[in-house]
């Protein structure tokens, strides 16, 4: 079993993204720490966004929430954001995810409210089934922490690998104790995954990539089922959970017609997280 790093360019693209995302806060004051009737939300740029403006809408509409939402197209910066004071919540992460930041660098975030599960997939533009993945073909994983470990975890419940540990959510390659059919592997930013899939044999690419690109889960090879643990999350620093403008955003969000959207936008792949 062998892996590859990002190529030097996919490390410039990651740089560039991270600075962008830093780019859209300039010239922006930090979040406000008190109740208000005007909050900061970070997104990934993309369907998720188009999600919030939903929300955004409905909280004007119903609370006299003013709602300015903060598009990044990075995994890292809407945390960074969030803890320095430039955002009041921000909506585009799992809780594994954030726990992995948490426990990195020491943020101090909480669970204001839950959004969907956005499926994770493996796609193929050559081969139409497992089955059909040859011996030493090359896989792309995401390479965030969780989301690395997400991928790997799919491909150890369908016998494709087997892992030393297939509850450890940040498992990567080199946790990898079995894998008979000698998969390469290659890890990537997650936002350069639909890029690099016709270069690969397969590649695992969160739903928040893979709708732009154009590319179905009704079509991905592997996929994650309703029982998935990665919920997003609308996260905030610790103490504004209750802040009566969070929970007026988290009562926004979590409504029919942010439901409604995210059925059309991702068809029928956003699974509701607040619901039981």
């Amino acid at each position: 079993m062998t892996f590859s790093l990002p190529s030097i360019a996919g490390s410039t693209r990651l740089l560039g993204a991270v600075l962008f995302g830093a780019t859209l806060l300039a010239g922006c004051s930090g979040g406000d720490d008190g109740d208000s009737n005007s909050i900061k939300v970070g997104t990934v740029a993309g369907p998720e966004t188009e999600v919030m403006q939903v929300a955004k809408r409905l909280a004007k509409e119903q609370h006299d929430l003013e709602v300015e939402i903060i598009e990044f197209t990075d995994y890292v910066s809407p945390n960074a954001a969030l803890a320095d004071g430039s955002l009041d919540a921000n909506a585009y992460q799992h809780e594994p995810y954030m726990q992995s930041m948490i426990e990195d660098r020491g943020y101090d975030f909480a669970i204001a409210g839950r959004t969907f599960v956005y499926p994770i997939g493996a796609y193929s533009e050559k081969y139409d089934s497992i089955e059909q993945l040859p011996d030493g073909a090359t896989i792309a994983l995401p390479n965030d922490p969780s989301n690395e470990g997400r991928a790997l975890i799919l491909m150890h419940n369908e016998g494709l690998i087997e892992l030393k540990d297939p509850s450890n959510l940040e498992a990567t390659p080199i946790d990898i104790v079995g894998n008979p059919h000698k998969y390469e592997f290659r890890e990537i930013e997650a936002a350069q995954l639909p890029r690099v899939l016709p270069d690969v044999d397969m590649a695992f690419i969160n739903n928040t990539f893979a709708q732009p690109a154009g590319l179905s889960l009704d079509d991905a090879l592997i996929k994650e089922g309703p029982e998935s643990p990665y919920v997003n999350l609308i996260a905030v620093r610790k103490g504004d959970e209750e802040r009566e403008a969070i929970q007026q955003l988290v009562n926004a969000y979590q409504s029919e017609e942010v439901k409604e959207k995210a059925k059309e936008l991702f068809k029928g792949a956003a699974v509701p997280g607040w619901e039981e």
